[in-house]
């Protein structure tokens, strides 16, 4: 069964959730916006028998603490300080594999070029380190940032938190959208509704910019350290096009993309698929 703890990094209580048994094969569950762990709720009872699992709320998101931004850096950096710090804490590290879905590739890269030898495995689901493989909807959240902190770009990126778009990055590319529950938006838009939450969101969106300024230095270890590496990507997705994942085949000749019928959040409608898919890649390539 999957439990529900805290612990304490960086001063802040993290929220995690964990499920299999300490001693197996280690996965750590790195999620996206706006999400939390809960997007991951119906993969680790799947795993619970073959991996020990741990998925963390990052500082803001779910029911993990949230410092007001006035006196807390909302940033990249920052939040995989905290995972680094919250992992440490619990003993889990050392090698293990990383399934990195949108933001958690940005937080999940920083960890690797903090831990390498942490890195034995990744999946990677919807989550760039190319320039190529976005959307027309994140271009024009990308312009509005580069246009400079001002009551109209704040206005623009403010709309992308609005109830009717985070539903859309739930449906968007999904072929059947009575498989998607509504309770995912509906929760992500209880935490949003939280004072300061909406501000820790649009400070994120402004700090992306430091993530694509490391794209060229993670492409640099990807060439050079050749991970086993299974890519699964929602060719439906809101945020990123085929291209992202096709761009990855380039420095990692070896991956393995599945390309899903799905879209930005594809274990709400293709879970078997990608259960099917990490089983049968850790038993031919990582095992």
């Amino acid at each position: 069964m999957t439990s529900f703890q805290t612990v304490t990094a960086g001063g802040l209580e993290v929220f995690y959730r964990e499920a299999g048994k300490p001693g197996a094969p280690k996965l750590l569950l790195l999620g996206g916006f706006p999400s939390s762990s809960h997007q991951f709720r119906n993969l680790m009872p799947a795993f619970a028998d073959r991996f020990h699992l741990v998925s963390f709320d990052y500082p803001g998101f779910g029911n993990s603490e949230m410092p007001d931004p006035a006196g807390w850096d909302y940033t990249f950096d920052h939040l995989a300080e905290i995972v680094d710090e919250a992992l440490l804490a619990i003993d889990f590290t050392g090698p293990m594999g990383l399934y990195m879905h949108a933001y958690g590739g940005s937080i999940g890269n920083r960890l690797i070029s903090l831990h390498p030898d942490w890195l034995q495995w990744q999946v990677l689901q919807n989550a760039n380190t190319y320039e190529e493989g976005f959307s027309e909807t994140s271009n024009e959240i990308r312009q509005a940032v580069r246009a400079g902190r001002n009551a109209q770009t704040t206005e623009l990126l403010a709309a992308f938190l609005e109830p009717e778009f985070v539903k859309a990055i739930y449906l968007t590319g999904h072929p059947d959208p009575t498989k998607i529950t509504p309770d995912n938006w509906n929760l992500d838009l209880h935490f949003l509704d939280r004072p300061n939450a909406r501000r820790v969101q649009l400070d994120l969106f402004r700090d992306d910019q430091t993530n694509a300024a490391q794209y060229t230095a993670w492409q640099r270890r990807l060439r050079r350290d050749q991970p086993k590496t299974l890519i699964f990507w929602g060719r439906g997705d809101i945020f990123f096009t085929p291209a992202g994942g096709e761009a990855y085949l380039r420095d990692l000749p070896d991956a393995k993309l599945v390309r899903l019928d799905s879209g930005h959040f594809a274990l709400e409608d293709r879970l078997q698929e990608i259960v099917d898919g990490i089983n049968s890649f850790y038993d031919e390539t990582v095992r």
